[in-house]
């Protein structure tokens, strides 16, 4: 992929500490003017912030969000709650360890015991293979919603549109505004759709904190597909490959984190809202397709428009970010443009060819997949909370704070606790499916 940028000698070679707010950081090309510069660093960090939230807020997110507050209503908020909080404890770490060292996941993994990163990479594959033939399938979906174009076509449309976006020349540029622009036509629909259905508010904030009922799986599933698997390091590698990493751009990392997971946020609570109205009516729904039948119960004939369009953006940023990152893991620093190429337009095929031959129904595969990255969360985040306790020479010397690792280690044993859980309803969800 012929990225947005390039490293540069001259940048390169500029101690942290001598660096001005106009001088590139390692790994971008060096601007001729500070505009055009604080221009092109701004697109890379809005590109890597939306990159994370609309990678989790994707199909599956869509799908699971539906189904489950279409099962448990208003008590959904509550696994929202808690799936935000542990978001924002994973991605304050993540992105601290791996902005501030520079590395990716699966290379400061290796550094600290080698093979556990490769290890690691492997199990993020796994996932993003699962997770794309959703995202493929979900893209599907919302061009036959938009169209009445068979699912299959559509499916292999958006495909071919992700990968011409990563051959471009320009790709990070053209990555980092699609997610941008996606981003915000997402958040603007989900605030349409939760005015028109106009939910119970009141009952909804009150189960968001003291919920009728909790599910472990439910809890898990969604943090699965929420901040599980490939998601957890989307933003953080492309902030990687950026070049805006190191102790000196700490701060722009975590305020770049911080709006990344208030973004996702937002749409979370307002499509958990959207659907909420609907089935507070006590409208009985499809449950091959609930999302689907919950945009047409609420906007009528045009509504199932309007699912295809949010289905379709949602998809196609989800299927840019499974891939890109996916990708990462399997390459280095010093892996070629060209080789990377090859990569994406691998694991686009394979992800496709996949879909077609298993046949599975992208509810339960969706779901499936979430529960599954939700059980891999805990070892990738041992790594990061690793760096940050015993490897203060891979962070460039940075004094990690405490109060920062102590958050990450309470929420890593709350995501062992429920990946453990869950492993049994795993199994039979894929089976039940």
């Amino acid at each position: 992929m012929a990225d947005a940028s390039t490293p540069d000698a001259s940048s390169a070679n500029i101690p942290p500490h001598q660096r001005t707010a106009d001088t590139p950081p390692s790994g971008q090309d060096p601007a001729p003017h500070g505009p055009v510069l604080n221009r092109t660093r701004r697109t890379a960090l809005l590109g890597a912030m939306f990159l994370m939230a609309t990678s989790a807020v994707g199909p599956g997110f869509i799908t699971q969000t539906a189904t489950f507050t279409y099962q448990l209503g208003a008590a959904f908020g509550f696994a929202i709650l808690i799936s935000v909080l542990v978001d924002i404890a994973v991605q304050l770490n993540v992105w601290r360890v791996l902005g501030v060292s520079g590395l990716y996941a699966q290379t400061l993994g290796n550094k600290i015991l080698p093979g556990l990163g490769w290890a690691l990479a492997a199990l993020i594959f796994f996932g993003g293979v699962v997770f794309n033939i959703g995202n493929i399938a979900g893209a599907g979906l919302g061009v036959n919603a938009m169209t009445g174009m068979d699912a299959r076509i559509g499916g292999a449309i958006s495909v071919v549109i992700a990968l011409l976006i990563f051959l471009s020349k320009k790709a990070g540029v053209a990555l980092d505004r699609i997610v941008v622009g996606c981003g915000a036509v997402l958040i603007l629909l989900m605030i349409f759709m939760a005015i028109t259905t106009a939910p119970p508010l009141g009952e909804a904030l009150r189960q968001t904190f003291v919920p009728d009922q909790i599910e472990f799986l439910v809890i898990t599933t969604l943090i699965g597909g929420t901040v599980g698997g490939y998601i957890t390091y989307a933003g953080a590698h492309r902030l990687i490959a950026s070049g805006n990493t190191g102790i000196d751009n700490v701060k722009a990392i975590t305020q770049t984190s911080v709006l990344g997971i208030a973004v996702a946020s937002v749409i979370r609570f307002l499509l958990f809202l959207a659907i909420l109205g609907v089935v507070s009516t006590g409208t009985a729904l499809a449950e091959d397709n609930v999302a689907a039948d919950a945009f047409s119960v609420a906007l009528g004939d045009i509504g199932l428009r309007v699912f295809g369009v949010v289905f379709w953006v949602a998809a196609i940023t989800s299927i840019l970010g499974c891939t890109y990152t996916t990708v990462s893991f399997l390459t280095t620093s010093k892996t070629k443009d060209r080789t990377k190429n090859w990569y994406f337009l691998g694991f686009l095929v394979l992800t496709s060819v996949v879909f077609l031959l298993l046949g599975q129904a992208p509810q339960t595969l969706l779901i499936m997949a979430g529960a599954f990255n939700g059980t891999v969360l805990p070892l990738g985040f041992a790594v990061i909370l690793y760096a940050a306790w015993r490897r203060r020479d891979l962070l460039q010397g940075y004094k990690y704070p405490k109060w920062l690792l102590i958050l990450g280690v309470l929420t890593w044993l709350l995501t062992i606790y429920m990946g453990i859980s869950s492993l049994g309803g795993l199994a039979s969800l894929w089976t039940e499916g």
